[in-house]
């Protein structure tokens, strides 16, 4: 396949699941759903470029490997946290929104789009003829992230589910030198598939994955939704945490 039927395939994909997930979510009224869908698109683009591109099978396979863990280990984290419940994030949008499901399907189309945009790395892997030191290091880059995101995760879970914590902010291990070190491996996954695409004629989309992937979690979509629904329910708690803790890059905290 070339790039553009590749990424022509993933489109269908994914606008058929993202409307398969919005109708999970009218039934259950849960759009917690789009988050884990969202990851598993990503996995599965990764996958379809992967057997499908034309470049070296070393930098292909690695590309399965990278992004299908990484992805399975979002979705299933994702999961667990919004199978019982809606995510706060999303119930305040259902108040804001009134529960009005053509707003919920444009939301679940606009993911589904995200998808598109962030598997254009992915073609640049597919179509690498990388060897060697490039691909090492891109291996090492995923591992360290990927370490660093699952270490995170499961600090914040363990605060969580102490019930002692209610309405208290965490700042257990990862999270006393950034206020959101999930994010931060979360970004740093993404220059994994930079290395990866080293000689690609289409490399320079592979610069899109960390570029983008910054400016979403800073000022579109991560921190700042995050950070709304942590001051509705940590108030002044989670207000101190602001002032002393860096919001992205960790660092340590002021005193």
């Amino acid at each position: 396949m070339s790039p553009l039927q590749q990424w022509l395939t993933m489109a269908v994909f994914m606008v058929a699941a993202m409307a398969l997930a919005w109708h999970w979510q009218r039934r259950h009224a849960n759009a917690g759903i789009v988050d884990v869908v969202w990851a598993l698109g990503m996995g599965g683009s990764a996958l379809l470029i992967a057997a499908t591109g034309q470049g070296a099978w070393v930098p292909r396979a690695c590309l399965a490997v990278m992004a299908g863990v990484w992805s399975l280990r979002l979705a299933s984290h994702v999961w667990r946290r919004v199978r019982q419940e809606e995510d706060g994030r999303y119930r305040a949008l259902r108040e804001r929104w009134h529960g009005h499901q053509g707003k919920f399907f444009g939301l679940f189309m606009f993911q589904a789009g995200l998808v598109m945009l962030f598997s254009l790395p992915f073609l640049a892997v597919g179509a690498s003829p990388a060897q060697g030191l490039p691909v090492s290091l891109g291996l090492a880059v995923w591992l360290a992230a990927l370490t660093g995101e699952g270490v995170a995760d499961r600090q914040l879970d363990r605060f969580r589910d102490d019930p002692a914590h209610r309405g208290q902010t965490c700042r257990d291990g990862l999270w006393r030198y950034s206020r959101h070190p999930n994010y931060f491996f979360e970004w740093c996954h993404w220059f994994g598939y930079v290395a990866l695409a080293w000689g690609s004629p289409l490399a320079w989309l592979s610069w899109l994955g960390p570029v983008l992937m910054y400016v979403f979690l800073r000022w579109i979509s991560g921190i700042p939704f995050t950070e709304q629904q942590a001051l509705r329910t940590r108030g002044d708690d989670y207000r101190e945490y602001q002032r002393r803790t860096s919001a992205f890059f960790p660092w340590f905290p002021k005193s």
